[in-house]
């Protein structure tokens, strides 16, 4: 069991505290960052074989913000993120391999425009305590993956942007 704690706990993103972030390069200029702000999701957290564990997220396709509106729009296009066609990209867990106490890696199947393949998310589990203000337990984690978009089909405007998508999360889930 970790930290003494035994059985199995489901908490829900808190999406308050969480921000999904993504980062890509803009022809080796700099880097375009940009969120996506509109998901939910759980976690079932099992103490006593942390492998089996799961994550479950969906995020809204819609929900993407670059702070740059006529970049907003062109990846809402059918040209990248096609959000009319496609609302929703998920990530479902398959096998959580821990490293060390505090951090795994976490594969599973992302699907995104309508073709599903694998990603690992390594995750660091930062803190699980009592929220005092809610009353309620509370558990936070810093997570980093990284894709190539063309993998999924988004292969527009390759020699422009990047193939390589980087991710950080950092999530606060409460039970």
């Amino acid at each position: 069991a970790i930290e003494g704690i035994t059985g199995i706990e489901t908490y829900e993103i808190d999406k308050n505290h969480t921000n999904i972030m993504w980062y890509i390069s803009h022809m080796g200029f700099s880097r375009t960052i940009g969120k996506f702000k509109d998901f939910e999701g759980t976690v079932d957290i099992n103490y006593d074989d942390p492998s089996k564990s799961k994550i479950y997220i969906t995020i809204e396709t819609e929900s993407i913000t670059s702070g740059v509106e006529d970049l907003d729009k062109q990846l809402k296009s059918q040209l990248f993120f096609d959000v009319e066609k496609y609302p929703e990209a998920i990530f479902e867990s398959t096998d959580i391999t821990l490293i060390e106490k505090d951090n795994a890696d976490v594969k599973g199947n992302f699907t995104m425009l309508g073709k599903t393949k694998e990603i690992t998310l390594n995750v660091r589990f930062n803190k699980r305590a009592m929220d005092p203000i809610l009353n309620r337990m509370r558990t936070g984690y810093s997570i980093k993956s990284s894709m190539k978009r063309s993998n999924w089909g988004m292969d527009q405007m390759l020699a422009f942007v990047s193939d390589d998508i980087n991710i950080t999360i950092e999530a606060e889930a409460l039970r």
